[in-house]
């Protein structure tokens, strides 16, 4: 647990600064709400801004585009397509080898729901939105693929010609002889699971302000951009200039990333190109649909893994097939989600014989990217899934199946069967310390309890190892050997510190690591001032990136756990470099050895005699002002530069071993789970984990990674899902869709330590940051397996999902009732329907002449503001409509069919617009009644898509039954000479349900 924390003042000189809780440098500001994100920062004067009009569609063809009313509106500077992009950047890098094209920007087609489609820059954000409000947009739409494994098909609709169908690569490997450890196991055991999208959600959105200069051809781009810094590359090459002519850099603060900011690439790239076009800087915020809709996700994955299982419960081989969706396009680093964990396949588990098959395909949705712990919660939910159902198949307790087969104690470093080399650790005894500490004991006493009563309880372990620190080179695995003997190598992990000292003997720090929470100034304080025996309220720690002017690789970046085991570990090499060269600056002015040099309490002095020191400021300083004094052999004391790699990451070898990650630490989990029987609900009643992070540099800080990654992986496991319909579009577009949980909805974790530190780190840390996202989903979901016995759990673990695991489908409507209307091919599963009557003061053929009238169809039509009669049976029309806390305008065409006059109708339309789009078709029928008036019914399926489907789900059928009911009484009221007064009860209701005239 977190120590208390130290003054930031306090000097001991016997204990370190490093494995204290000091209290957070960047806090204050924080909290005072001095922070400094990118939209809280100045731009230049003429800075214009930028709004994007996104595809209401997963799937169709642009046939035209109509931007001239946009660019006629008051303060529109300019509005570029898919077209004019084009001719001012070249494609992104594709995550593969293969002849298929990836703009920031929709070119002929959109492939999902929110892709862009036009951009438009004006004088401000809210004239911007306006104008993409008038673009027109004409779409062919195509038959759209949301499902992984139906991508396979042969005949599913395909989204780029340059793939064989839709799979973007297909590899397969083999480690030692799994063939015959299948053969000759007793027991063959597998199991098939799906992992759903789910994504992190960083409180800030994506934001650029970027700036082309013409007279040097050149780019200043400022963006929360969180790294690979790879992505450089990729951004220059697509603005088509050369590396130094992209100058990138980072506010100094962001609010939250967890790998996502790493997916604003194709952002920059577009901002960029916007202000090319205008000769001006052009700023762009995402709002929060925005983000939800059309930035990355996590990947979703179909895994069938199956294990050789001998009757003890050791695994003697493992068999994966993997098919992993991407979205709709494969952007770099793509399919890293896949790759990331290639050497960590066979996880905490000394298993020799491991047989893979990995595909890679495109689907109709949103492209995705970097999450946090990308790749492990995919890969964990189906292995230790697999290792609770060798227990219950074999009858064996679940956690002696874990503890028969882990990696040996005193076998490290271990090299794993596809490659990963664990650094350290001592499974056996983190698992001993976890059940100790945690109240094993204590908590199946009380699940036994529970079910002596009755009650629906269970419990879950997992193990698991965490690696951090990822091999650049990992990606190349989804190449052949040949493939990357013809690349070249690409391999390493390469971190930058520079540590500075002033003329004052001020200490500053600067890394290329763009923070996102974790506390970079406040542990790289820490490790500095130990170097040099000062307190870390004497070390100024810089973490904003400017590529033209830091010290920077492609590796730079924060991601993948990097900061504690290569980031700050580069920082101490930096310091202590500079402390040696001043360590022989003060022996040479002391007079006394090198080695009896000690820095410590601010003095650099001698070890045995600690009234001979000098002031650090002072000897910080010398440099400075009296170079001259310095021994010869010196050089500078000035600044010093690492940059730093390490060796055990190598290169992918011709067998396809890889290291995929520099360091690993351990996790195990456990939790007692009560499902409750009415709501269904899964409680966490206890969480216990346990983390061997090698060597803790901030205990508090630690804690925070742990309980953060905790309550995100709660997320995944018990509420967050993207929801697509069956046509791609997006159905949780709102938080009020998109579920995150609370402080209310998080437990309290047990949390444990041991320590081992790493060999391969300068200061022995290993990263713990995404650990809890790759183990608790599954540790959860094994729990509520436990306590409902069954064998198929898919996430989230809603009550709905719950009530079909325990009580199977819902019953059908008792008979009786009208039958639904079959449902229209092409449509989505947003089917609206219902039906109703209305008593109307006019004989039946002045109610059917009035149908035929545009300007009665006028009056009646919610939101209507002109009709556009193109046949007798055939009209135009433009609306304007709200739902729920969004409105827009859209191009409506209503046709008359199935004409009966003055009997019946049946009234059809679509429409269309910058909100989604939507169709339908109600049975009007008209009957005479006894006061010479008609009895009007009518009978309606609807259906709709795009932004509108993805935020106003809940609304939805309330409203349309509102404004489709409206439609009729207005129509009957029209027709009995009452028009519907502006102010009544309907419009009130109205108002209620979110529609807005």
């Amino acid at each position: 647990m977190a120590q208390p924390a130290a003054a930031a003042t306090e000097i001991d000189v016997d204990r370190p600064w490093v494995g204290r809780s000091i209290e957070r440098v960047e806090d204050g500001a924080l909290l005072t709400g001095r922070g400094r994100f990118i939209d809280d920062l100045g731009t230049r004067p003429g800075t214009l801004y930028a709004a994007i009009l996104r595809s209401p569609h997963a799937h169709a063809d642009i046939v035209a585009i109509r931007t001239e009313a946009a660019k006629q509106a008051a303060g529109v500077v300019a509005v570029l397509t898919g077209e004019d992009i084009t001719a001012l950047t070249s494609s992104l890098v594709v995550g593969v080898k293969a002849p298929v094209q990836c703009w920031p920007i929709a070119v002929g087609r959109v492939r999902y729901v929110g892709e862009a489609v036009a951009i438009v820059v004006a004088t401000d954000r809210y004239v911007a939105e306006d104008g993409v409000d008038l673009i027109e947009v004409d779409y062919q739409v195509r038959a759209a693929v949301i499902d992984p494994l139906a991508a396979l098909s042969a005949d599913a609709p395909v989204l780029h010609d340059g793939f064989a169908g839709n799979v973007a690569s297909d590899r397969s490997f083999r480690y030692g002889d799994p063939e015959r450890a299948f053969a000759e196991a007793p027991h063959r055991i597998s199991i098939a699971i799906k992992y759903p999208r789910n994504s992190c959600t960083p409180i800030e959105t994506y934001g650029v302000v970027a700036d082309y200069d013409a007279a040097e051809d050149a780019y200043d781009v400022l963006a929360n951009f969180q790294g690979p810094f790879s992505i450089h590359a990729v951004i220059s090459r697509a603005l088509k200039v050369p590396g130094n002519r992209l100058r990138l850099r980072t506010p100094p603060d962001s609010g939250g990333s967890f790998g996502i900011k790493q997916g604003i690439f194709p952002y920059i790239v577009l901002i960029a190109a916007a202000s090319r076009v205008v000769g001006r800087p052009v700023k762009w915020i995402e709002d929060r649909l925005e983000h939800l809709t059309a930035s990355v996700s996590a990947t979703n994955r179909a895994t069938c893994i199956a294990a050789a299982v001998a009757a003890d419960g050791k695994i003697m081989a493992l068999d994966w097939d993997q098919v992993e969706d991407c979205g709709a396009h494969l952007r770099a680093p793509e399919p890293a989600t896949l790759y990331r964990m290639h050497g960590n396949l066979t996880g905490a588990y000394a298993i020799d014989n491991v047989a893979v098959r990995n595909r890679v395909v495109v689907t109709n949705k949103t492209p995705t990217g970097l999450n946090r712990g990308f790749g492990g919660p995919q890969m964990y939910f189906a292995l230790e899934r697999l290792l609770q159902r060798i227990a219950v198949e074999l009858e064996l307790d679940p956690l002696d199946v874990i503890k028969r087969n882990l990696v040996p104690a005193g076998s490290f470093p271990y090299r794993t069967a596809t490659g990963a080399l664990l650094d350290s650790g001592d499974y056996q005894e983190a698992i001993a310390r976890g059940v100790d500490g945690g109240g094993l004991a204590a908590l199946k006493a009380r699940r036994d309890a529970a079910r002596a009563e009755g009650r629906l309880y269970g419990i879950g372990y997992t193990a698991v190892v965490e690696p951090s620190v990822s091999n650049m080179g990992y990606i190349t695995t989804v190449l052949t050997a040949a493939e990357r003997r013809k690349a070249g190598p690409k391999n390493g992990a390469q971190a930058t510190a520079t540590v500075a000292l002033d003329p004052v003997g001020g200490i500053t720090v600067h890394v290329a690591s763009v923070p996102q929470g974790q506390g970079h100034r406040t542990v790289l304080s820490q490790v500095v001032a130990d170097v040099f025996g000062v307190a870390p309220t004497d070390v100024r720690v810089n973490t904003e990136i400017d590529t033209a002017k830091d010290a920077w690789s492609i590796a730079s970046g924060n991601y993948a756990s990097r900061f504690a085991a290569a980031v700050a570990g580069t920082a101490k090499l930096a310091a202590g470099r500079l402390a040696g060269r001043l360590a022989r600056v003060a022996a040479s002015q002391l007079n006394i050895d090198v080695a009896d040099v000690v820095f410590r309490g601010g003095r650099v002095g001698s070890k045995s005699n600690p009234d001979n020191s000098i002031a650090f400021t002072r000897l910080a300083a010398l440099s400075h002002w009296s170079p001259g004094s310095l021994p010869d052999d010196i050089g500078n004391t000035l600044r010093e530069t690492v940059f730093w790699t390490p060796p055990e990451l190598a290169a992918p070898d011709d067998a396809d071993r890889v290291n995929s990650s520099l360091c690993h630490g351990f996790i195990f989990d456990f939790c007692g789970v009560e499902i409750d029987p009415v709501t269904l609900e899964a409680k966490i009643d206890r969480y216990v984990t346990m983390h061997d992070c090698g060597t803790i540099l901030h205990p508090g800080m630690v804690d925070g990674q742990i309980r953060g990654g905790f309550a995100q992986a709660i997320g995944a496991a018990l509420y967050e899902e993207y929801a697509y319909a069956p046509d791609g579009s997006f159905l949780t577009g709102t938080l009020a869709d998109y579920l995150l949980p609370t402080t209310m909805e998080v437990p309290e974790p047990k949390i444990l330590h041991m320590e081992t530190p790493s060999p391969f780190t300068p200061l022995g840390a290993k990263g713990v940051g995404e650990g809890n996202c790759m183990s608790t989903p599954v540790c959860v979901a094994n729990a509520v397996a436990d306590a409902l016995g069954i064998k198929d759990i898919t996430l989230p673990l809603v009550p709905a999902r719950l009530a079909q695991f325990l009580r199977g489908d819902e019953r059908a409507a008792p008979a009786g009732g009208r039958a639904p209307a079959p449902p229209r091919a092409g449509g989505t599963d947003r089917k609206l329907r219902g039906e109703g009557s209305a008593s109307v003061g006019a004989p039946p053929q002045q109610v059917w002449t009035m149908l035929l009238d545009p300007e009665t169809l006028k009056t009646v039509i919610p939101g209507c503001e002109r009709v556009e009669k193109i046949s007798d049976t055939h009209f135009r029309a433009e609306v304007t409509l709200g739902i729920g806390p969004v409105t827009g305008r859209y191009r409506a065409d209503v046709k008359l069919s199935d004409l009966d006059p003055p009997r019946a109708v049946t009234l059809g339309g679509t429409a269309e617009g910058a909100l989604g789009f939507g169709g339908g078709e109600g049975r009007i029928t008209l009957a005479p009644d006894s006061n010479g008036g008609t009895t009007m019914t009518y009978v309606y399926e609807a259906a709709i898509g795009g932004k509108v489907a993805s935020i106003g789900g809940r609304l939805l059928d309330g409203a349309t039954r509102v404004i489709i009911g409206r439609f009729f009484t207005a129509l009957a009221a029209t027709a009995g000479g009452k028009p519907v007064p502006s102010d009544s009860w309907l419009t009130r209701l109205l108002r209620l349900v979110g529609w807005s005239r």
